[in-house]
């Protein structure tokens, strides 16, 4: 089958690579891309399969069946932008002021509608059904787009037996591909503390209690969370990434409101990272004659890749890039992706797809998120091959 994807992929990628450079230029914000999903739907009814539209916000679905009755696979891409200012310069750079694809959402609902443009051309050649998932508000953490497409029945009716996703990932070289078996990508928790102390002046730090000075011992102390909380074996991160507090530049600050992030790689560290972030917050402001209150939002789970998918991924993707282009990935990144959310519910396999251009040095390579990010175009007809062949192998084999 693979080779007979070759020139069906070849066929569709000016097309598809257009269809990034729209996407690109009209990038929407999580729970805004009405605009997107109506392109989306549009391109899927084009090929005759059935679509829904309007799932779980502006999530969009298509469902392919095959020549014959059988097993049903699931290919999802995420559709958002980031609330940025562009700066690449690109010829497709974003139209719209303060918004941007910088972490390569367009790639990636690009490279999902190349699949369904191929793999509707070999329906007659494969048994059973693919449903093409187009997820909105990846980026909305922690409640994500994931779980109301779920919720609105998106594996359902016909019932998904497995998922397949990937990520544009500007460390790796385009033409290979990341991947794992168990957690590839973090828990993402949101954390706020309110530090409470008692306003004064200045010159009379005596009479109050510095919620600045307990604000700093705080920071420092959450650090031993994971020094001495956390397995060296496993992986956690406590980061502080905004701190708000004081009036005047004489006046002994009364409040200081801190949030940060809590990822974690295992369940079990998820679990028990609030109380014990929460019980030293508490402890170093009462001890410093103040107080902390804490808030923990759970965001997204860690995303665990099934077993037996990865080596079915593994097996695929020896085939279409070869054994020498594939990365086998050793610890997981901590980012969070809310295709974890899919994880939990069915077998899933998630994917690092190269976007790194050949003669780039890594430090020349802009990170996600950041409003330079520019993926390499050579990576998407990639992309909508192994999405399609995934999907195919799974198929045959089940």
């Amino acid at each position: 089958m693979d080779k007979m994807l070759k020139p069906v992929v070849a066929r569709y990628t000016e097309k598809i690579t257009d269809l990034r450079c729209r996407i690109h230029r009209e990038p929407e914000l999580s729970n805004q891309e009405s605009g997107t999903a109506a392109l989306v739907a549009g391109v899927l009814r084009e090929t005759g399969m059935e679509v829904m539209e309007g799932i779980g916000g502006n999530g969009v679905a298509g469902i392919l069946r095959g020549a014959a009755d059988g097993p049903c696979v699931a290919l999802r891409a995420d559709m958002d932008a980031l609330p940025m200012e562009e700066k690449t310069g690109h010829p497709c750079a974003s139209s719209r002021k303060g918004v941007m694809h910088a972490c390569g959402h367009d790639v990636h609902t690009a490279a999902l509608l190349g699949a369904a443009l191929v793999l509707s051309d070999l329906k007659d050649r494969f048994r059973g059904t693919v449903k093409f998932i187009f997820q909105p508000a990846e980026e909305a953490n922690p409640s994500g787009g994931a779980p109301g497409m779920i919720s609105a029945g998106v594996l359902e009716n016909p019932a998904v037996d497995a998922i397949f996703g990937m990520h544009v990932w500007p460390s790796l070289e385009t033409g290979t591909v990341g991947t794992k078996e168990g957690p590839l990508m973090g828990a993402s928790d949101r954390l706020f503390l309110t530090v409470k102390g008692k306003g004064a002046h200045g010159s009379e730090p005596e009479n109050g209690v510095d919620a600045i000075a307990i604000a700093a011992q705080v920071i420092s102390a959450l650090q031993t969370v994971v020094s001495r909380n956390v397995s060296p074996l496993d992986a956690a991160v406590v980061s502080i990434g905004t701190i708000r507090g004081g009036n005047r530049y004489n006046v002994i600050a009364d409040e200081v409101v801190l949030e940060g992030t809590v990822r974690t790689v295992s369940p079990e560290t998820q679990e028990k990272m609030p109380s014990r972030i929460e019980s030293i917050a508490v402890g170093v402001a009462r001890g410093m004659g103040g107080d902390c209150e804490m808030e923990y939002v759970k965001g997204y789970p860690p995303l665990m890749n099934d077993p037996a998918l990865t080596r079915l991924v593994l097996s695929t993707l020896s085939e279409v890039i070869g054994e020498e282009k594939i990365v086998r990935v050793e610890k997981p990144a901590l980012g969070g992706e809310d295709f974890a959310f899919f994880s939990r519910k069915i077998p899933a396999q998630f994917m690092w797809l190269g976007c790194r251009p050949e003669g780039v040095a890594k430090d020349d390579m802009a990170p996600l998120h950041n409003n330079r990010f520019l993926p390499d175009e050579k990576a998407i007809p990639l992309g909508v091959e192994i999405l399609a062949s995934c999907a195919l192998d799974f198929l045959a084999s089940n």
